[in-house]
């Protein structure tokens, strides 16, 4: 038996009938978003499909035999157990439901921190660009912190930017977030995140689907964008120019039916250029602020918000002809009936009877002989009744997990 069968051999007693184990061994023998390993394991199992590359029945595949003969899968366990990461694979009662909607969903998570994925049903992503202006800062905190004020988990990628605002947000009002890595969980990148990372693991999680040890790129990045999208009711986009990277979070959110929001900027930011051109061309929804999100995303019932309303005046209580009789009633001389009647075309029982209205409503006196309006900052402003979130609503949106 040569070196390489043997230690593929080493490898696969290390296995055994593990479901886990052999989902763990396949997440280092392929790329994130690798959609042939996809269909093995979703065709035969990952025992099964571990057993046909050992066996030859997959062709000619000599870099995963490679990369089989190189694990050394007694280390790995060590790694998590150091790191304290978890596996979760397909099946588990917190695997992330929408993660199963990808079209080559990772053959298993690691994990860092205590938080129950199961929680992560109704959450929300909220991404941007990394060279965020104070504008984009600001305002992606803000709304990190209301949508995690209602108890709805904040997922984001960690990344400089929009994505670490997003976390400070929520960890701001002591929410849940949660960030998705595009390398092992034992190097988090970027390393001057570190700390941040390590906050959002004591009371959230930090999820990757690439094993320890492994290094970000390009690739594994536009992978992670797709778990992001996937775990999540939405995708709200703070900032972002034209060619920004989680656009492609916005379009695998699109792909997957999931909700698209974009936050405006200044007409002249090229860091809002890419919102724009979204809100334009793709149909994506316009939000400004939590409310507006939750709004969109959120669960009916819940998270419903009021619809806004201007500043609220006096005259809007005025119904029908009132209205023009108001409009002619002088605020500092007055006028008299006879000129109300002329101004307003109605006869004298008209108006004065419209005159008895406006002066019960508070809006207009009467001075001597004269008619004129109540300066109005001396006005009571009516309340206006409050829009009622309907009894019987379905209990959540729908486009999501």
């Amino acid at each position: 038996m040569s070196d390489r069968a043997a230690a593929i051999r080493e490898v696969m007693d290390e296995v055994g009938t593990s479901e886990r184990a052999a989902r763990v061994v396949w997440a280092h023998l392929s790329e994130p978003a690798d959609g042939t390993t996809a269909s093995l394991l979703a065709l035969h199992g990952a025992l099964g499909a571990l057993q046909r590359l050992v066996d030859g029945e997959l062709g000619t595949r000599s870099a995963a035999l490679e990369r089989l003969a190189a694990l050394d899968l007694a280390g790995v366990r060590r790694g998590h157990e150091h790191h304290r990461i978890r596996t979760l694979i397909p099946g588990d009662a917190e695997w992330p439901l929408g993660v199963d909607d990808l079209a080559a969903p990772p053959p298993c998570l690691f994990v860092q921190g205590d938080l129950d994925l199961a929680e992560l049903h109704g959450s929300i992503a909220i991404v941007g660009a990394r060279a965020s202006t104070a504008y984009g800062t600001q305002v992606a905190r803000g709304i990190a912190a209301g949508v995690a004020e209602r108890a709805v988990p904040v997922v984001s990628g960690a990344a400089f930017g929009i994505d670490a605002a997003a976390h400070e947000g929520a960890l701001s009002v002591d929410g849940v977030t949660v960030a998705v890595l595009a390398c092992g969980l034992d190097r988090p990148y970027p390393a001057a995140h570190a700390g941040l990372i390590r906050r959002i693991a004591g009371t959230g999680a930090v999820i990757s689907e690439v094993p320890l040890g492994h290094a970000p790129y390009r690739q594994r990045f536009l992978s992670r964008n797709r778990l992001i999208a996937a775990m999540t009711v939405g995708t709200v986009v703070v900032e972002a120019g034209p060619r920004s990277g989680s656009l492609n979070t916005a379009k695998e959110a699109r792909d997957l039916e999931r909700h698209v929001a974009m936050v405006p900027g200044p007409v002249t930011s090229m860091m809002s250029a890419g919102c724009h051109d979204w809100i334009r061309t793709q149909g994506a929804s316009l939000v400004t602020d939590a409310a507006d999100v939750l709004d969109l995303m959120g669960r009916l019932g819940l998270h419903m918000q009021d619809a806004r309303r201007g500043e609220e005046r006096p005259e809007d209580v005025v119904q029908g002809p009132d209205r023009d009789l108001w409009s002619a009633v002088p605020v500092r001389t007055g006028a008299t009936l006879a000129e109300l009647v002329r101004a307003g075309g109605r006869s004298v029982p008209e108006t004065l009877a419209g005159l008895g209205r406006l002066a019960s409503a508070g809006l207009v006196v009467r001075h001597e002989d004269r008619w004129r309006k109540v300066p109005q900052r001396k006005v009571q402003v009516p309340k206006v009744p409050q829009r009622k979130v309907s009894e019987g609503a379905c209990p959540e949106r729908a486009g999501g997990p």
